[in-house]
């Protein structure tokens, strides 16, 4: 018995158990069917499901449910990602409310925590991604950190490393102060900011005359400076370089050099140069000789280098120093200033310039393959357009920092010997036997070497993640990557493009001499009315888990989807959730008026109904045709779209209203066959996107075999070549059925009134066979062929002209009153657009779409006229 009201939260956790338990989601190589694969960009373990992942994992669900219907052998690999920064920021924050500093733990004990956390907490988002549906192979879900990836990551190192690709150096680099870690280039945000310009004098050290004016908007840096540089050509200033002036504040004297680095336009044109704390000063630094001091702690406050304001936050002494600039006399004056500033990706903190010993992946050489093959589109980004940005990023690739200071993470495989030599082995031993045959130190003890601190950068596992879940760097040669690798699909963002899409493609050339996935779909960015991105800190983002708990989860996806462009943001509104819900209720009571039919197997197909099944079946599979069009495309939101017009317009609103029954009469057997085939197909058609619903739709048309399910079921193809005469002829049909109605509303007329109508045409055949369902669906007593005109009321369908005979139904004073109004604004109009027809220098200057288009207007008026003049004239008037 289907229940009066579609309830999803009765139906889906019972369908979801349902296919666990069976393991329709799970997949081995099968050298019979062809593999369709898509890995899951693996969320953070500190993570919750948001909007952002609905819309990933949702478009994801409808490639692979697809997939697995059409046959192929289809695996979606789940997982998660340790998230070196965001999981110690979490580890320590909950340390700290028990009272305990990570500064007082060893990094045993402090693993120990983060094992414990990513044990309660990890896999959170993974199990509310059974809530929306997310048919993936469970049994196959990894984690960047387990011993399988883990190895991998540090076997890559080492390859890479004695390959000479990895090499540590001293450079400056991105510091995250709040991290206490540093971050590679495409982890710096940059956002503008209000600062505030401040202009200071450093007088001439011989007589503390006057000397120059510079302005900064980071006066906190001016003990780190060790020159003023000027330009070379700037005459305001050549008689100063080679002097000296004194630092504001500490008295320490340094000398005006010359570079043409400097501009003269901009500021005063005069440069503190401060190399410990910007990139560009430290390379004038390199060219000059200048010393380097670096004033600032890992945390971001003022050390003992900077000899005041000692221990104070670089923000807070950034205020402080401009009253003591002030109270020295050095300051000359403040302005308002808008910059860029680059800020954490991770943390949101202001990003330090920072000179630091650090482990660096040369990319120019390994980055060729990757952009070339994106280029030729052998890897093709959907929508083509990010192809440019994506070519800027790897023509401009810089090489990649990949030492984290932090202790959670794939641990550096660097090895030091107490007089700096390195020794990079994938472990301890391995090392030790390193050094005793390779360097003959055959004295060594394990104890005499001493491991890197450092992690790897969380992307430098990531990027292995195609290949390594399915194990495809320990074992090669594996069963299960010579399968499924490569994979088909990678459904992603693009702000991750560099992050990791980029990083894959060059791993998977470099390890496997081919691309990781032949298509990258691009989602848009999920935001609210305000275009603003959806966030917890925003507070406009509503819970998944709560939307699907008032919507159901086919609701949302469907909602997600209404208006998703590959590429291109999602204004989300919660009334396209509402049509989502919407769209599952009207199926379901669809489904249960068919289901509530009677049915007489003596009874006799009416004409009408034989017609609408074969309009139908030709209408199914052109919209089948279209759909495969849009898949092969990746225009997901227009596939779904396109579904929900078959079933909603073409089968709930048409369709049902010509087959179905008068009230409480019988239906034929073969009508309602054909109708329950119907419904089969558009449920195994919507299923991708609908999945709950339309299983239990499904296991309800008919008795299934146990073990049975629509998740296997096969995907819809076209069956015959499309009758296009015949969707022709139904469009006339549901056009003029929607003229009859609207003319009957206009005029207060009962649907309950047969009307008597009659055509003016050329193709009568056409209305012989559309009769039964004109008489049917607009209630005429029959269709009576004229050929010349009719008594009543007239108007036109395409070329044919149609009347009908009121004057017994309406109020003729009326109905001449109407008219004659009606006849007026026309008139009117037509003189209006005559009148700029007439008008040379319109028609001479406007674009000759425009001038057509007024013509046009001009000519429909003019036939409208003559419409109204014949009704007129039939009820007496002219």
């Amino acid at each position: 018995m289907i229940s009066k009201t579609y309830a999803p939260q009765e139906i889906e956790d019972k369908w979801y158990e349902y296919w666990i338990e069976n393991k329709f989601f799970n997949s081995k190589p099968n050298p019979d069917k062809e593999p369709y694969t898509i890995v899951i960009p693996p969320p953070n373990v500190t993570g919750v499901l948001h909007m952002g992942h609905m819309l990933n994992n949702t478009i994801q669900d409808i490639l692979v449910r697809k997939a697995r219907m059409e046959g192929k052998e289809a695996c979606w690999v789940p997982g998660t990602d340790h998230a070196s920064i965001a999981t110690e920021a979490k580890v320590v924050a909950m340390l700290k409310e028990k009272g305990i500093q990570k500064k007082d733990l060893s990094r045993d004990e402090f693993l120990e925590h983060c094992w414990e956390w990513t044990h309660k907490y990890g896999g959170i988002i993974l199990k509310q991604l059974r809530k929306l549906g997310a048919s993936c192979d469970w049994d196959r879900t990894r984690f960047t950190m387990e011993p399988d990836l883990y190895d991998s990551v540090i076997d890559v190192f080492v390859d890479l490393y004695q390959k000479g690709e990895i090499y540590r150096g001293h450079r400056m680099v991105n510091w995250d102060p709040q991290a206490k870690t540093t971050v590679s280039d495409e982890e710096v945000i940059m956002k503008e900011v209000n600062q505030r310009l401040v202009y200071l004098r450093y007088d001439l050290e011989e007589g503390g005359a006057p000397g120059v004016v510079i302005a900064t908007t980071r006066p906190e840096t001016i003990m780190a400076d060790v020159a003023i540089c000027v330009n070379p050509a700037d005459e305001r200033y050549q008689h100063l370089i080679g002097k000296k002036v004194m630092v504001p504040l500490v008295n320490r004297a340094i000398p005006i050099i010359a570079d043409d680095y400097v501009e003269m336009d901009f500021g005063t044109g005069c440069l503190k140069v401060t190399p410990a704390h910007d990139t560009n000063d430290y390379e004038l630094g390199k060219r000059h000789g200048l010393p380097i001091i670096d004033l600032l702690a890992e945390d971001g406050t003022l050390n003992e280098k900077a000899q005041i304001l000692v221990g104070e936050d670089r923000f807070v002494a950034r205020k402080k120093i401009v009253k003591l600039l002030e109270a020295s006399g050095h300051l000359v004056k403040v302005e308002e200033y808008q910059s860029n500033v680059g800020h954490s990706e991770r943390t949101d903190a202001v990003i330090e310039p920072r000179l630091s010993e650090q482990w660096f992946l040369k990319m120019e050489g390994l980055s060729k393959p990757a952009l070339e093959n994106v280029m030729n589109d052998t890897v093709q980004l959907i929508p083509a357009k990010f192809k440019n940005t994506y070519r800027h990023w790897m023509e401009n690739v810089r090489d990649w920092n990949i030492s984290r200071q932090l202790w959670w993470g794939h641990r550096i495989p660097a090895f030091y010997l107490k007089d700096g030599t390195i020794i990079v082995a994938k472990n301890k031993r391995e090392a030790l036997r390193k050094a005793q045959h390779e360097l003959q130190l055959f004295a060594l003890t394990e104890e005499d070497l001493e491991q890197d601190p450092d992690v790897l950068d969380t992307w430098f596992s990531s990027w292995l993640w195609p290949i390594s879940v399915f194990n495809g760097i320990k074992e090669p040669d594996n069963a299960d990557v010579n399968y499924y690798y490569p994979t088909n699909d990678l459904v992603t963002a693009p702000e991750i493009l560099f992050f990791w899409v980029a990083r894959m493609i060059i791993a998977g050339y470099a390890y496997k001499d081919t691309y990781p996935f032949k298509n990258v779909y691009l989602t848009g960015i999920v935001r609210d009315k305000q275009g603003r991105k959806m966030s917890k800190s925003l507070g406009n983002s509503p819970d998944p888990i709560d939307l699907i708990g008032q919507y159901g989860a086919d609701g949302i996806r469907t909602g997600m989807l209404f208006s998703s462009q590959a590429g291109n943001d999602l204004p989300y509104d919660e009334k396209l959730v509402e049509q989502g819900r919407n769209f599952c209720n009207k199926i379901w009571n669809a489904f249960r008026l068919v289901k509530g039919w009677t049915v007489d197997s003596q009874l006799q197909a009416p004409e009408g109904s034989t017609l609408a099944i074969s309009w139908f079946s030709s209408t199914l599979d052109q919209t089948l045709l279209e759909l495969e069009d849009h898949f092969a495309k990746y225009r997901i939101s227009d596939a779904l779209n396109l579904v929900y017009k078959l079933i909603w317009d073409d089968f709930c609103a048409q369709y049902l209203e010509m087959i179905k029954p008068a009230y409480e009469k019988p239906i034929d057997a073969d009508t309602y066959e054909a109708t329950l085939a119907f419904f089969d197909k558009l449920m195994r058609l919507a299923h991708p996107f609908i999945p709950f619903i339309t299983e239990e739709i499904w296991q309800n048309i008919r008795e299934r075999a146990a073990k049975e399910s629509i998740c296997l079921a096969p995907f819809p193809k076209p069956q015959t070549a499309v009758d296009m005469a015949l969707i022709g002829d139904f469009e006339v049909l549901f056009e003029l059925v929607s003229a009859i109605r609207n003319l009957r509303n206009s005029k207060n007329i009962s649907p309950k009134i047969t009307l008597p109508l009659a055509v003016r045409t050329d193709q009568p055949e056409r209305y012989a066979r559309l009769e039964p369902l004109i008489v049917k669906l607009a209630n005429v007593e029959k269709l009576v062929l004229v050929a010349e005109e009719g008594e009543g009321t007239s108007f036109r369908v395409k070329s044919d002209e149609f009347f009908v005979n009121l004057l017994g139904e309406v109020d003729v004073e009326e109905e001449k009153a109407n008219l004659l109004k009606e006849l007026e604004y026309t008139q009117g109009f037509k003189n209006s657009v005559s009148k700029k027809l007439s008008n040379e220098r319109f028609v001479q200057n406007a674009k000759g779409d425009i001038v057509e288009k007024e013509r046009q207007k001009l000519a429909d008026a003019e036939a409208k006229i003559v419409t109204l003049q014949e009704a007129l004239a039939r009820l007496g008037t002219l």
